[in-house]
């Protein structure tokens, strides 16, 4: 089955090549570094030992920061590779750790594409002592390479959610196969190292979410303070990472919100800003975007203002700042939600929409600790705001439960570099 897929990946990379092309007139940044996704890399001063830590995207970018930070304390003679799939997710290393980044502590690549010999350049490239792949990236022959070249391979912050399982299921004795080549897997929950069990992964530790132990940045928060101070008394419901076929619902329903409140709107990807842009126009709902706001925020955002366009990477954990109530995006369509830790981080109070299986455990023990409300619609996601921002005692007591969740959750990340400390031997 590895063979087919390699042959498989071999015959769509044209198409592929293609895509990003295409994809690169709205988001220039996949026509940078196009070298590396096929394996060719510039040289690089050697290290002594180097831990590969591989997040595809945006969200598995900031979620690996605590493990990346804690593997730099513990190995403080190594030097990180971060590897990710797409621009954002690289943009988004380079702003967590610009100065590691700087000082040579950190080095990033893009993740060549999964055929057996893309993938052994790669290695004999980069010479990692260890590979640490986040959350659900399963790469047969990325696995199958580690081995042949004695790179131990481990999964943190490992979720596999119920239909992920039943997809799984059809290519069993690849993702067996695969399964089988890690050396260590660190599960979010036990619910999660059942399934992943299920393929065969030995070495299985339930370790909890690393995304817990994310620490709002100060200078963030007291960015978001003056954004609040640029939008008045007003309260704010921000909408956050809010997903294709989200946005329609949300703004067709705004005229419900009360009248006095700002709708602060966070697209997801940022290759949509424009076209939600579009949408609010369109109906013509009063808006501001943010990426035309001076930095430092020293005018106030209009009065008549309905919308705020949160049009601007790096900047979450500001705007959760300046939040009265966080709806998590993702959750409206049927795409599986968005860790919602940041805005608990932030003592926020968080609605959810009914589609969370992607993080379906943290989403229902937020729930039961009184930190989440879970709605059904957009309709009912303006009718819980309004009762909200009309009630500040239970506003508040949703913020301090969810803060109280967050900080429960600790750990993980001292849990996790534990388990990975006994794989780390030098070259």
């Amino acid at each position: 089955m590895r063979y087919l897929y390699s042959f498989l990946w071999w015959f769509a990379l044209p198409f592929v090549l293609l895509r990003i092309y295409w994809r690169g007139k709205r988001e220039p940044g996949y026509r940078q570094h196009v070298p590396e996704r096929l394996g060719f890399y510039p040289a690089i001063p050697p290290a002594a030992q180097r831990l590969w830590v591989h997040a595809v995207s945006v969200g598995e970018t900031r979620a690996a920061e605590p493990l990346v930070r804690g593997l730099m304390a513990a190995f403080p003679d190594s030097q990180i590779l971060l590897t990710c799939m797409t621009p954002t997710g690289r943009e988004t290393g380079a702003g967590l750790f610009s100065e590691e980044i700087q000082s040579g502590k950190l080095i990033q690549s893009f993740l060549p594409y999964d055929t057996g010999l893309m993938m052994s350049r790669f290695i004999n490239h980069f010479r990692p002592s260890l590979c640490v792949l986040m959350e659900t990236e399963i790469w047969p022959n990325l696995i199958h390479q580690c081995a042949k070249h004695q790179v131990p391979l481990a999964l943190v912050n490992a979720r596999l959610s119920e239909r992920s399982l039943r997809k799984g299921k059809k290519f069993r004795s690849i993702m067996e196969e695969a399964a089988k080549g890690f050396s260590a897997v660190a599960a979010q929950t036990q619910t999660d190292a059942d399934r992943l069990s299920e393929f065969g992964a030995n070495q299985i530790s339930v370790t909890g979410s690393v995304k817990f132990d994310v620490r709002p940045p100060e200078d963030k928060l007291q960015k978001g303070l003056r954004l609040r101070h640029a939008i008045g008394n007003r309260p704010v419901l921000m909408c956050a990472s809010t997903r294709l076929g989200e946005e329609p619902q949300l703004l067709d329903a705004l005229p419900m919100l009360r009248e006095d409140a700002l709708l602060l709107l966070v697209p997801r990807h940022p290759q949509r800003f424009d076209e939600v842009a579009q949408m609010a126009e369109t109906r013509k709902i009063p808006m501001v975007r943010r990426s035309v706001l001076r930095e430092g925020f020293p005018e106030d955002i209009p009065v008549g203002t309905r919308i705020l366009l949160g049009d601007s990477m790096g900047e979450m954990f500001m705007y959760y700042a300046a939040c009265d109530i966080a709806f998590i995006g993702g959750s409206l369509e049927k795409l599986g939600g968005q860790n919602l830790i940041e805005p608990c981080a932030v003592e926020k109070p968080v609605l959810t929409g009914p589609h969370t299986f992607n993080f379906e455990a943290i989403t229902e023990d937020a729930i039961k600790a009184g930190a989440a409300i879970r709605i059904q619609s957009a309709q009912e996601l303006m009718e819980q705001a309004n009762a909200l921002l009309t009630d500040p005692d239970r506003r508040l007591a949703m913020g301090k439960a969810a803060h109280q969740f967050a900080e429960q959750q600790h750990g993980a990340t001292e849990r996790t570099v534990r388990l990975l400390a006994p794989l780390v031997k030098p070259r």
